[in-house]
């Protein structure tokens, strides 16, 4: 693996994904919906780059009382490299410089890879939504204490 940098999202980097998001990253991330996260003040986002080639990004939402992962989305070429682990890495560093106690996920049943990785960086079960996905899949809820 080459020398990855993880650095804050910033529009232009949204720029640079924009036309190829929904095909090269995940179906769900629309630019509108980027965007709007990105301009939200409770909501941090960070891009794993190789050179200036992104190759994923990751956004927590911070709230109240927890840390609130909201996506790992890895480019699908790119993906089985490492590269979520250093993403999660970052997001588990800036949560902990936050004041709160918990840090929360959600992960479809059927995404054992994601929820492999959770555990291995301490995050357990602590509840399912029946259904969630597509309305067929389960979702896991993952929390851990930082």
């Amino acid at each position: 693996m080459e020398k990855i940098n993880v650095e804050k999202m910033t529009i232009l980097d949204l720029e640079k994904i924009k036309q190829n998001l929904q095909t090269d990253f995940d179906e769900f991330w629309t630019p509108t919906i980027l965007e709007s996260e990105l301009n939200n003040t409770n909501s941090l986002y960070f891009v794993a780059k190789e050179n200036e080639n992104i190759l994923g990004f990751a956004g927590i939402w911070i709230t109240p009382d927890t840390v609130e992962l909201n996506n790992i989305v890895i480019k699908k070429d790119s993906r089985g490299k490492g590269y979520s682990k250093v993403l999660l890495e970052k997001l588990i560093e800036i949560s902990k410089e936050t004041s709160r106690e918990i840090f929360t996920l959600e992960v479809s049943e059927e995404n054992v890879v994601a929820i492999n990785l959770y555990k291995k960086y301490g995050f357990e079960n602590v509840g399912l939504r029946k259904k969630y996905y597509k309305g067929k899949y389960d979702a896991i809820l993952m929390s851990k204490k930082i």
